[in-house]
């Protein structure tokens, strides 16, 4: 097999010589240029044809958002934002990601101690990438300039079900198409982790929010589970959900990761398949790796409901092809069906609602 052939771009001098050196760590990776700016990148793509590109966004003269825009142009390939912590960092990260980048990673506050773990983050999603799909700008429709929304106060009946979502490389593209297809009304309460920093959570939850009829929040401890609305997992933080004599909630922990992860889906899903049971649904959705396939096989053995996001929607089939795999998913849904099938499992005249109350039959389709 071919070495994947990498771009490296910044505007650093430290960064154009600490990533390559990060990268050779690996054999099946080939670092074949640096460029200081976006006007050298374009060239350099050309000249020598990488698979994957390497990209900070903050440079100066062409910048890295103008680059991406004119790598999509041209002749679309996949990109790895380099982004720095800040909040500035992680508005336009965000950004990037909606223009058609593949994923980001950090850069590292202390280059001293967390080079080795951006390292082995930053080498794994340029594999990813090279085996993965690009997804241009305005291919998943986006939502309504201004949404719908109908305030907590009127959604007086609980949650009919509770719909638990994993989600990793390609998610917060997906996550927004899915998130904006389901109407304002909708009566199951959403719970949802996708995996990314500190920080960087909460602006995406605000971005959802603003462009999805659903209320959506970044979750803090104690937080009701409530239909119609959606509580994305801080970054760096585990999420359960806890059943309640005066409400369900979400509870918030620092435990050790999970399967490399904090926030893990599988910590979110086990807690789902013990506290809900049958009256749970679980989707598991684009990603690399095998977060959330062990959770998942939880809830369907609880008797919940489980999904897996079909091979031809997902930027990377990492994590719902494990779960797959193992025979867990009940359900493969491609992604422009997912908010249908979702609204037809949480129909309130559909199975038994988180209040106990028995409908017809819910599994009599499956």
């Amino acid at each position: 097999m071919s070495r994947v052939r990498v771009l490296v771009v910044d505007d650093s001098a430290l960064m154009r010589k600490l990533i390559p050196q990060m990268l050779e760590a690996d054999s099946s990776i080939e670092v074949v240029g640096t460029a200081m700016d976006g006007t050298f990148c374009l060239k350099k793509i050309e000249e020598l044809q990488p698979h994957v590109v390497t990209l900070d966004l903050q440079m100066p003269g062409m910048n890295g958002i103008d680059t991406l825009k004119e790598i999509m142009r041209r002749n679309p390939l996949p990109v790895i934002v380099v982004s720095s912590h800040s909040t500035e960092g992680a508005s336009v990260t965000l950004k990037a990601l909606g223009l058609g980048a593949f994923d980001f990673v950090t850069k590292p506050r202390d280059a001293s101690t967390h080079m080795a773990e951006t390292a082995t983050e930053l080498i794994a999603k340029i594999k990813a990438a090279a085996g993965g799909k690009v997804v241009r700008p305005g291919t998943l429709a986006g939502a309504p300039a201004r949404p719908e929304k109908i305030s907590a106060a009127k959604f007086d009946p609980p949650p009919s079900k509770l719909v638990a979502i994993g989600i990793s490389t390609g998610g917060p593209q997906a996550l927004e198409f899915l998130l904006a297809q389901l109407p304002p009304d909708f009566p199951g309460s959403i719970v949802a982790v996708q995996h990314m920093p500190e920080g960087f959570t909460e602006m995406f939850a605000r971005r959802l929010d603003e462009v999805c009829s659903l209320r959506v929040k970044e979750a803090q401890s104690g937080d009701p589970l409530q239909a119609g609305r959606v509580l994305i997992c801080p970054g760096s933080r585990h999420i359960k959900v806890k059943r309640m004599a005066k409400g369900d909630v979400v509870v918030l922990s620092d435990e050790e990761r999970v399967n490399g992860h904090r926030p893990s889906v599988d910590v979110l899903f086990r807690s789902v398949a013990a506290e809900y049971g049958s009256h749970a649904v679980a989707a598991l959705m684009t990603g690399m790796g095998d977060d959330g396939a062990e959770g998942l096989g939880a809830v369907k053995k609880a008797g919940g409901i489980t999904i897996a996001q079909s091979e031809e929607s997902c930027v990377v089939f990492g994590m719902p092809k494990a779960a797959i795999e193992r025979g867990y998913a009940m359900r493969v849904v491609a992604l422009d069906v997912l908010a249908g099938t979702l609204q037809a499992l949480c129909a309130r005249n559909e199975g038994r609602g988180m209040n106990g109350s028995v409908g017809k039959g819910l599994r009599a389709g499956l």
